[in-house]
């Protein structure tokens, strides 16, 4: 067994210098990462049930993401967890937006209640003299 570092592939020709020796020469490009499917990040964005199914959307794009990646397609890989991505996104502003809306709404409204009530309060405490009533 061959446990030399690195390897070479033995049908490969090697080419030779003047003098006879043989030299190879290796290109490497900086490695890539693997692409991300996102697809913990899906599941909960599906179980959560936001609005439109986005969650859904995302989950069926991280599993054909994974199943590219399995095949060896990074490039369609990395696309389709690019999508996976942006619909978790847009499931998460839709499940975070509308109940933070809603929530300065109510205290807005409380607060406007209060000045309101305040002032009435102040309104129906007044105390009129003897002589307004003649």
């Amino acid at each position: 067994m061959d446990t030399a570092y690195p390897r070479q592939d033995p049908r490969a020709p090697a080419p030779r210098e003047a003098d006879g020796r043989a030299h190879t020469t290796l290109t490497l490009a900086a490695p890539r990462p693997a692409p991300r499917d996102h697809l913990i990040w899906s599941v909960f964005s599906t179980l959560y049930l936001n609005l439109c199914c986005l969650g859904f959307l995302a989950l069926a794009y991280s599993i054909k993401a994974r199943d590219q990646k399995v095949a060896g397609d990074l490039e369609e890989a990395r696309r389709l967890g690019s999508k996976a991505k942006c619909y978790n996104i847009l499931a998460a502003m839709w499940a975070l937006v509308p109940p933070l809306l809603l929530l300065a709404l109510v205290v807005t409204g409380a607060l406007h209640l209060s000045r309101l009530a305040k002032d009435s309060a102040a309104f129906f405490s007044t105390k009129f003299d003897d002589a307004d009533y003649d």
